[in-house]
C-alpha cells in the first residue's frame, strides 16, 4: 500500500514535501518515483530514485526538487522549493512492483507500477 500526504496550497516561490508511506515493500530493493497529473493532461513523471539511490529529474524541476527515501522507516519523500503555478497537479508516488537495479525510469515504473492515491499541490 502506497499513502500520499503533504498536499495543500502554497503561494509561488513557496515550499512543500510529500511524503509517500509504503507497506508491503523493501525500499531499498525497488525503484520508485513521483508523478503528476493535471485534469484533462496525461501524466509526467517528474522523478525517480532507484534501490541504490541513483536519482533523475524531468528538466522542469531540476534544482527546485529533491526526492528521497528512508528505507528503514519505509518512506518516499518529495520535497518541493520556489514552487510555481506550473506545478499544480496531482501528485502520486508509485513503485515499480519488480525488484532490481535494471534501468529505474517514469516508463518501467509506468509498465509495472503501483500507486498510491494521490495527493493535491496548488501553487497560487
Amino acid at each position: 500500500q502506497l499513502v500520499e500526504s503533504g498536499g495543500g496550497s502554497v503561494q509561488p516561490g513557496g515550499s512543500m514535501t510529500l511524503s509517500c508511506a509504503a507497506s508491503g515493500f523493501t525500499l531499498s530493493s525497488h525503484c520508485m518515483g513521483w508523478f503528476r497529473q493535471v485534469a484533462g493532461k496525461g501524466r509526467e513523471g517528474v522523478a525517480v530514485i532507484d534501490k541504490d539511490g541513483g536519482l533523475n529529474y524531468v528538466d522542469s524541476v531540476k534544482a527546485r526538487f529533491t526526492i528521497s527515501k528512508d528505507n528503514a522507516n519505509h518512506i518516499l519523500y518529495l520535497q518541493m522549493n520556489s514552487l510555481k503555478p506550473e506545478d499544480t497537479a496531482m501528485y502520486y508516488c508509485a513503485i515499480r512492483v519488480t525488484a532490481g537495479a535494471w534501468r529505474c525510469s517514469p516508463t518501467t515504473i509506468e509498465r509495472d507500477g503501483y500507486w498510491g492515491q494521490g495527493t493535491q499541490v496548488t501553487v497560487s
